[in-house]
This record gives structure tokens, C-alpha cells and sequence, in this order.
């Protein structure tokens, strides 16, 4: 897959440790929402290619060029966003995941308002910020 242009590697050693560690993290927690319900895959891949374009042009080209989610990676980063069907998904995921997470997992009312909140902001960005592509 061709460079998307985001590469900015930081001159500091600690820095370029610090971005790969926390892209190799990213990754791990991506590779777990592939298969793990409710749990979203593709934002942590993007987040793992802005990590490794501060830390290492190869690991970025690497997470863009992954089978299934590279391609999603550089079209997000070009500003073409996500398709419609994958931010219907996504939506009925979050749904899904706050739902049962606040109504069979969580006792505490005032957890449960915490997560219902932030399940409200997670709607609102991807059907409010994250561009539709059709």
C-alpha cells in the first residue's frame, strides 16, 4: 500500500520507544476487537498507524498494509471516513455493548449514566464527525 503522507518520525529516541509501545498496544487491543463483541477494532488500528508514523515508517506501512483493516486505515486517514454500513454497525455495537453493560453489568446508577454517556458521545462522533463514505 502506497505511504498516506502522515509520517513524522520524532527525532527523540525515548519518544520513537514511547509511540511504538503505545502502537503495539493498539494493535493488541485492535486484534482483540476482531474477535471480541462490542469491542471495536478499526479506531485502534488507526490509532496504532498515528503511534507507528511517530515511531516507525516500516510498522506504519506494516498496519497499512494489514488484510481487511489497512485499507479502511489509509481511507480514514485520507479523510474518505467509513462506510455506511460499517457506521450502522458500529452504532448497533455500541448500542449493544451499553446496553447490556448498563443494564445487566453495572449496578450503581451513577456508573450506569457514566457509561450511557459515553456511549452518547461514541454515536455522536461517528455518525456526527467521521465523514460517510457510499
Amino acid at each position: 500500500m502506497a505511504a498516506v503522507g502522515h509520517s513524522k518520525v520524532a527525532a527523540n529516541p525515548l519518544a520513537r520507544g514511547l509511540w511504538a509501545s503505545g502502537g503495539l498496544v493498539c494493535v493488541g487491543i485492535g486484534t482483540l476487537g476482531v474477535v471480541v463483541p462490542g469491542l471495536p477494532s478499526t479506531v485502534f488500528f488507526i490509532m496504532a498507524a498515528g503511534a507507528f508514523s511517530r515511531s516507525s515508517r516500516r510498522m506504519e506501512q506494516w498496519v497499512l498494509g494489514l488484510p481487511g483493516v489497512g485499507k479502511l486505515v489509509a481511507d480514514y486517514r485520507s479523510g474518505l471516513g467509513m462506510p455506511w454500513r460499517t457506521k450502522v454497525t458500529a452504532g448497533v455495537m455500541i448500542v449493544v455493548a451499553v446496553g447490556v453493560s448498563s443494564g445487566l453489568l453495572l449496578d450503581p446508577w451513577p456508573w450506569r449514566g457514566v457509561v450511557i454517556g459515553l456511549g452518547a458521545l461514541g454515536l455522536a462522533y461517528v455518525f456526527g464527525r467521521v465523514p460517510t463514505r457510499r
